[in-house]
């Protein structure tokens, strides 16, 4: 199932997303979930990173569109944000929160159906990394994406996650063989850390979703280098 979140202050636009949306859902067979949010402050209220794309207008009554979204980035570098807006001068500042696109006021069903479909493959492709992690009394199935860091303790290994933290026996030499190559870096001897989560450095940390991450020295200036290409290539 795809999440999908409209926020929009016309009644019109309103409606046409939401049937733009349903006739997309029988078209190509996709399920979608949809919520409204009548401005930028409804959605950031109580926002618990609960969607995969967000369909943002810019000029809302109350909280726009830009400062929603800024919000929202500060609790969740995942989720898709496509903006809605008939100046171009505003969209062209999504690059600021990593806007996915935007799409133009009015609205075709042909262009929407066309960046809709865009979003959804790069939520396919972040879903398709997959990695099974022993705990006890079974294994979890754990998206990579929703890993923010691997934690070594003892001889157990703590995957802080989307989902919670997961306790599984492990070496840190075993998981960052498994995970450097796809976005992963090590911080010290403690951290491999998901640098799709990193939002800064700050006093000799990584910031990783709100929590602060000592990186040692030695290990500084390989982790900025990679973080600095990780960031360059998302762009």
């Amino acid at each position: 199932m795809i999440r999908i979140a409209i926020v929009e202050d016309e009644e019109m636009y309103v409606q046409q997303l939401t049937g733009y949306l349903k006739e997309y859902q029988k078209t190509y067979g996709e399920e979608i979930d949809i919520t409204v949010y009548r401005d930028g402050d409804g959605i950031t209220a109580k926002y618990k990173a609960q969607f995969d794309i967000i369909l943002m207008d810019i000029q809302m009554r109350f909280m726009d569109g830009m400062s929603a979204a800024e919000e929202i980035r500060k609790q969740d570098s995942e989720v898709v944000i496509m903006f809605i807006t008939n100046m171009t001068q505003y969209a062209i500042r999504g690059y600021e929160v990593d806007a996915l696109d935007y799409i133009l006021k009015p609205v075709s069903y042909f262009a929407f159906s066309q960046k809709l479909s865009r979003a959804i493959a790069r939520i396919r492709k972040r879903e398709s990394h997959q990695i099974t992690v022993p705990v006890k009394g079974g294994i979890v199935r754990l998206k990579v994406a929703d890993i923010y860091y691997v934690e070594s303790v003892g001889h157990n290994l703590i995957y802080h996650s989307a989902s919670g933290n997961h306790i599984s026996p492990g070496t840190m030499k075993s998981v960052e063989e498994e995970l450097t190559n796809i976005g992963f870096s090590r911080g010290n001897k403690c951290y491999l850390i998901n640098l799709e989560h990193v939002d800064g450095i700050k006093d000799k940390c990584a910031i990783v979703h709100g929590e602060a991450l000592q990186i040692s020295r030695p290990r500084m200036n390989a982790f900025m280098q990679e973080l600095t290409k990780y960031w360059g290539e998302r762009k």
